[in-house]
């Protein structure tokens, strides 16, 4: 991802985001038919990059309809559109110009971070919004001891004033097997450590559950032992970032009883690339994990 989490995040799948969006545009007068009613264990959330071209008022209106409190990955100028419509932005784009390879496990990067994320934090806060996302960096040659111990002494530099707003820094877990070559935070564990060594509540991780899938499995085992330190859940089909339904190997309803199982809170955020009409797909999502 770009730290702005804009749709060249995701740069393979971009061309299928846009024909996608192109597609839901189309068929607009169907996304806003009558959802069930949700149970209300999960927050519902959605990544807006996944929609394409989507007008951000339509594609607010149409997933209101279906029972989603968040549109997520936006930046600053997005924010007014999304809390028009009632809704939040659970996961906001970090500072413009840090993007997936280039992040905190690097010192010469420290300075321009803090900077800059000193001045995003309190924009965050004042809005009202939560979470405000963070990435590692690739490895580049640095072992992952040494990225570990860089991105936390960055990181504690921030924390005071995290807490003082209110604003929780989430490190997203991404795989480097498939989509993000040489990524560092692609692991569980390492996210965790260096969210202990850092020692604050303002400090956790996004566990996107496709990325996590491909690079270690063992998906509810690991969300019951590190469901402390996540602050924000995606979904995703594997293989392929496509739906979550049977077409895939990750049964999500399960999945999402055992994340309900550990108390949490917080969102869970649709971040698949829809294959058939979009809406059809992503309301066919929020049914699945709305246990």
């Amino acid at each position: 991802m770009n730290t702005s989490t804009k749709i060249s995040r995701r740069s393979a799948i971009s061309t299928v985001a846009a024909a996608a969006g192109t597609l839901a545009t189309v068929r607009f007068s169907s996304a806003a038919e009558p959802a069930p009613k949700l149970k209300g264990r999960i927050h519902h959330s959605v990544s807006k990059w996944c929609y394409g071209k989507i007008p951000l008022d339509e594609f607010c209106r149409a997933v209101k309809e279906m029972g989603i409190e968040s549109v997520e990955l936006l930046g600053q100028k997005d924010w007014e559109t999304v809390q028009k419509h009632g809704l939040t932005c659970a996961m906001c784009n970090g500072p413009a110009g840090w993007g997936i390879p280039k992040g905190w496990n690097r010192v010469e990067n420290h300075d321009k971070l803090v900077a800059a994320y000193e001045q995003m934090i309190p924009i965050v806060a004042n809005a009202g919004l939560p979470n405000l996302i963070c990435f590692s960096g690739n490895r580049d040659g640095l072992d992952d001891q040494k990225g570990m111990e860089n991105c936390v002494a960055g990181l504690k530099r921030l924390m005071k004033l995290a807490e003082e707003k209110k604003v929780t820094l989430v490190m997203e877990l991404l795989n480097s097997k498939r989509n993000h070559k040489d990524y560092q935070a692609d692991h569980t564990a390492w996210g965790v450590e260096v969210c202990k060594r850092v020692g604050s509540e303002r400090l956790k991780l996004l566990y996107d559950i496709y990325h996590m899938q491909i690079m270690e499995g063992d998906v509810i085992a690991t969300i019951k032992e590190s469901h402390p330190y996540i602050a924000h859940y995606h979904t995703g089909g594997v293989p392929g970032r496509n739906e979550i339904d049977d077409t895939q190997e990750l049964n999500y309803a399960t999945i999402c009883r055992a994340i309900v199982a550990t108390g949490y809170k917080g969102f869970v955020g649709q971040e698949f690339i829809p294959k058939r009409d979009p809406f059809t797909s992503l309301r066919q999502s929020i049914q699945i994990c709305d246990v």
